[in-house]
């Protein structure tokens, strides 16, 4: 089929590529701006814009896609479909009924669950077993459409966003094709959503990443583990030079008991309201993530050590 392809991040890269080795052909891919990144902030292509150009591909990185010109842009594409996956804007209804089929959605969760922008992070911080990933016609309602294609994905015990984001794509890069192709043959079975179990995935704030150690130990661990890696969950621990912003990156719940906050051992057992959690990786400020022992050698904290 002819189709447009809009995606930003990572998790996009893997389908766009999956769709052009099945052979559609991509009219153009549609990405958000480039944005300052890197230590120097300069101005860098998404993901998904790299590789669109990687494969000379034309890219459109529109900063809205409500205006008059690029709804008559993308009309003029005379699309077959569209495919989005993580683009990071709403799509008006001109925009969805241009392609001729309509637009599809492949999003990370088992809708009506977590619909929204950060559906991976706030279903392991919210303690889910399982989550998965889904293609569905999209609608003007935030990730309201019928579902044609879906699979469950397990969330294990020590899974941080950062893993299951690499299991979900990999599925997603799967049966997206998969699912077009029942499209394209007038084969695919659409499912409405039903009305129960419905929540939202609001945007991850940076002023949620601070670590409440006064929260029981199963839900700083969730916490920890769904902002893993990035924005990453983060406290302040005392060094000679004051205060020192640390970024935890993984952890486990296990038995302790003390002051919230305080350190239970010298191998980062931390007391919570409820229990402790072990962290079992670390990042300071201007250093690289760091197993336990590794980071422990450049910056113990000693049992009794009190984190903020």
């Amino acid at each position: 089929m002819r189709i447009a392809f809009l995606g930003t991040p990572e998790f996009s890269v893997a389908c766009l590529a999956e769709l052009v080795a099945a052979g559609h052909e991509i009219a153009c891919v549609y990405s958000q701006p480039p944005a300052p990144r890197g230590r120097g902030q300069d101005l860098k292509p998404s993901p998904v814009h790299a590789f669109a150009d990687s494969l000379g591909l034309p890219v459109r990185t529109p900063v809205s896609m409500k205006t008059a010109e690029e709804i008559e842009a993308f009309r003029a594409l005379d699309l077959d479909a569209a495919v989005v996956v993580a683009f990071g804007q709403i799509l008006v209804r001109d925009v969805l009924e241009a392609p001729r089929l309509g637009c599809f959605n492949l999003h990370a969760s088992l809708l009506p669950r977590w619909r929204g922008a950060a559906p991976i992070q706030r279903a392991i911080m919210a303690g889910d077993a399982v989550t998965g990933v889904q293609v569905m016609r999209m609608s003007e309602g935030l990730d309201e459409g019928p579902v044609l294609m879906g699979e469950q994905v397990r969330i294990d015990a020590l899974e941080t966003a950062g893993t299951l984001h690499d299991k979900l794509a990999a599925v997603g890069s799967r049966i997206l094709p998969v699912a077009l192709a029942a499209i394209e043959r007038g084969g695919a079975r659409e499912t409405p959503q039903g009305e129960d179990g419905v929540t939202y995935a609001r945007k991850i704030k940076a002023a949620e990443a601070r670590i409440d150690w006064t929260r029981p130990a199963a839900e700083v661990d969730r916490h920890i583990r769904g902002l893993s890696p990035f924005p990453g969950a983060w406290f302040e621990a005392p060094s000679d030079k004051g205060l020192v912003r640390v970024k935890a990156l993984l952890s486990r719940v296990e038995d302790g008991e003390g002051a919230p906050g305080a350190a239970l051992d010298d191998a980062l057992l931390i007391a919570c309201g409820e229990g402790a959690v072990r962290l079992l990786k670390a990042q300071r400020e201007g250093k690289g993530a760091q197993e336990a022992d590794v980071f422990l050698r450049g910056f113990p904290l000693a049992a009794g050590t009190a984190l903020a």
